[in-house]
């Protein structure tokens, strides 16, 4: 009985017990942000309970790897280019099985660019789910931090959108570019401005960040 569980027991230590900052390769620009991930990694590691892998793993949506990680993030700073059939269906089956997507339009549009591209991808990905509002009271609000907005670099939107699974957000969806708020260069300084609301408005693009791994992750 101890060495049929010995297996189990293993895979609890390694990577498997880390967040790890996964970021989605497809056929556009898929990297924009990866400074963002790492600052993600590094916040979630200083301010919560969490230990991470500080360094953005990248994984392509057709790789078999996929379904090692509790955490994908997927963006780009322009219109996304169609998936592959082996890149839709790999990626349907990750979120069935119980993964998680975290889409982030880094160019902050609205009905154009990101935006459209991927709910146009989402629709072949989850042809039977529709995007939904997340409401005020759903958990990943409170998952570490208390929140009642949903900022990133931008305030194209006030809310996140859902694609759910049952009960589960199988993908959250930004349209305001949240780590593009996170993202520093070399020598440590933000990337970006954040608009309209400054630092206070990073601050809680910080907290969201953290809240949306977390709620992967649990």
């Amino acid at each position: 009985l101890l060495s049929s569980l010995a297996p189990a027991i293993a895979r609890a230590f390694g990577d498997a017990s880390r967040f790890i900052p996964a970021v989605a390769q497809h056929s556009g620009t898929w990297d924009v942000r990866a400074s963002g991930l790492r600052r993600l990694a590094w916040e979630l590691q200083r301010r919560t309970s969490v230990e991470s892998i500080l360094e953005a793993r990248a994984t392509p949506l057709d790789s078999p790897k996929l379904f090692e990680l509790p955490f994908l993030y997927l963006s780009s700073d322009r219109e996304l280019p169609a998936f592959t059939p082996a890149q839709t269906e790999n990626l349907r089956r990750y979120l069935t099985f119980g993964g998680f997507v975290f889409a982030d339009a880094n160019d902050a549009s609205a009905g154009t660019g990101f935006d459209a591209s991927f709910r146009r991808e989402m629709a072949k990905v989850l042809p039977q789910v529709q995007a939904r509002p997340l409401p005020a009271t759903h958990v990943v609000f409170k998952s570490f931090f208390l929140l009642d907005t949903a900022p990133g670099r931008a305030l194209t939107s006030a809310q996140l959108d859902a694609w759910s699974i049952g009960k589960r957000a199988a993908v959250i969806y930004s349209q305001n570019d949240v780590m593009g708020a996170l993202a520093r260069d070399e020598s440590g300084t933000f990337e970006f401005d954040v608009m309209p609301g400054g630092e206070r408005q990073r601050e809680y693009a910080t907290r969201l960040a953290i809240n949306i791994a977390m709620y992967a992750l649990c």
